[in-house]
């Protein structure tokens, strides 16, 4: 009854994964994949929360852009063949800054380099692929509904125009410029038909940026200060360096990203009812790994498969994967061209939390139909129960722990990622291979 109930709520596909589109419809649906995705806000945000010189600035958005786009277009068009986006994870942000602001970021890159390099290993020999049944709708569903959780905070920061205090913070004009998006794009997308729904973010971004060039919230200084041309710096931070405590922070945000990205992966086969079969998984995650290797060496962050942009795929019902290449190679005319990325920029705070909103609520449902997959049985409700429970409210509790413990028990996808692990080995794996091991011992086979 339950797959029925999904499989229903995926006949609002219209457009299949490997369905060709005319060039022009193939960019718009792409650029909608653009602004939906974290691509072109994470690498900003981070480097102007640890302070970064314009120079290493630049250089991070350019390294993010690049890779982001060589990974999603190789992702989509040869390996794992599913319409996903590539980008860094949310679960580096907090680490990423906490490196940068202890001068580490030589340390960071190091981290990141030898968790891909170990990744790309695991899954080019298959590790990774057996390791599928280990990821279940319990551990993969939980992941991605906190991811949806954390992007909530971001999402709400920019919807209301900053933090209380600010001057902007829900002054009329940043409302006007919200609530308007938010409302044309659950409009359109909602009870709009043909086009109306199928660009409903792209129709609610333009709507957004002319208002906001009407009541002068829109700054075109940014423009001016960029090159036309750039390329990213081979190993930005003075080299890399290797410090265990840091590898180990980032390999574990590393694993969290491979859980995050099997429950794009498994929502997006789903959806698309096409099946995930061991070599995409092998052939995805190899990408991915190779992508971060590639992008540690040119200051930027590892990537990962975004969950928000399997959420889009629902809203507009365009499922094709053409759409995402064309989002790949704008990636890249962004990462190679600072001035046309700096466009990005000219978009208020308030219209981006406004496309935002409908997003992350698209993720967080994603998450819970992901859930919805899980076997009901007591150990299952405890491992999403408990994971949950201690994502949400741990973190508040530990805001004065120093040091990797410190940054873990702050980050409530870590922390949500390694529990729901971590309870599935110790409730659910555990003592079902003991009780194997007890059959097989007295001679009783269970399975008769």
């Amino acid at each position: 009854m339950e797959e029925k109930e999904m499989y229903e709520s995926q006949q609002e596909i219209a457009v299949g994964i490997d369905e060709k589109l005319p060039p022009v419809k193939a960019f718009l649906y792409g650029l909608q994949h653009v602004f939906v995705s974290n691509v072109w806000l994470d690498p900003i945000f981070v480097a102007a929360m640890i302070g970064l010189p314009l120079s290493q600035s630049a250089n991070i958005v350019n390294a993010i852009f690049i890779t982001a786009g060589i990974v999603t277009l190789i992702q989509a068009g040869k390996l794992v063949k599913l319409p996903i986006i590539q980008g860094p994870s949310a679960a580096f942000d907090a680490i990423m800054i906490s490196a940068g602001k202890a001068n580490g970021l030589a340390a960071a890159s190091g981290g990141i380099l030898l968790s891909a390099a170990i990744v790309f290993l695991l899954s080019i020999t298959g590790v990774i692929g057996r390791l599928k049944a280990l990821f279940t709708p319990a551990i993969s569903g939980t992941v991605i509904f906190l991811v949806g959780i954390s992007l909530s905070g971001f999402t709400l920061h920019e919807f209301l125009g900053g933090s209380p205090g600010d001057k902007t913070f829900a002054a009329p004009s940043t409302l006007v410029l919200s609530v308007t998006t938010s409302a044309i794009v659950l409009i359109l997308s909602l009870f709009g038909k043909g086009i109306w729904k199928s660009f409903s973010f792209l129709i609610a971004l333009i709507i957004g940026d002319i208002i906001a060039f009407a009541i002068g919230r829109t700054n075109f200084s940014a423009i001016g200060d960029k090159a036309w041309f750039g390329l990213p710096d081979f190993l930005p931070y003075g080299g890399l360096t290797f410090e265990w405590s840091t590898f180990l922070t980032f390999f574990t945000a590393y694993i969290v990203a491979v859980i995050e990205a099997m429950g794009v992966y498994q929502a997006s086969s789903a959806m698309l009812k096409t099946p995930l079969d061991s070599k995409r998984i092998r052939n995805g995650f190899a990408g991915e790994s190779a992508g971060s290797f590639v992008s540690s060496l040119i200051g930027g962050f590892p990537t990962t498969a975004y969950a928000q942009n399997v959420g889009l795929l629902r809203l507009t019902g365009v499922g094709s994967r053409f759409p995402v290449m064309a989002a790949g190679v704008i990636f890249l005319v962004l990462g190679f061209v600072p001035k046309a990325g700096a466009l990005l920029a000219l978009t208020p705070d308030p219209v981006v939390g406004g496309i935002f909103l409908p997003a992350a609520a698209t993720l967080i449902y994603t998450g819970i139909s992901i859930l919805a997959k899980v076997e009901h049985s007591e150990r299952n409700y405890m491992i999403i129960g408990l994971s949950i429970l201690l994502a949400v409210s741990l973190p508040s509790y530990a805001v004065n722990v120093k040091g990797t413990l410190g940054t873990f028990l702050t980050n409530s996808i870590l922390i949500g990622a390694f529990m729901s692990v971590f309870l599935q080995l110790l409730l659910v794996n555990l003592p079902n291979w003991l009780k194997k091991g007890k059959d097989h011992e007295t001679g009783f086979d269970i399975h008769n």
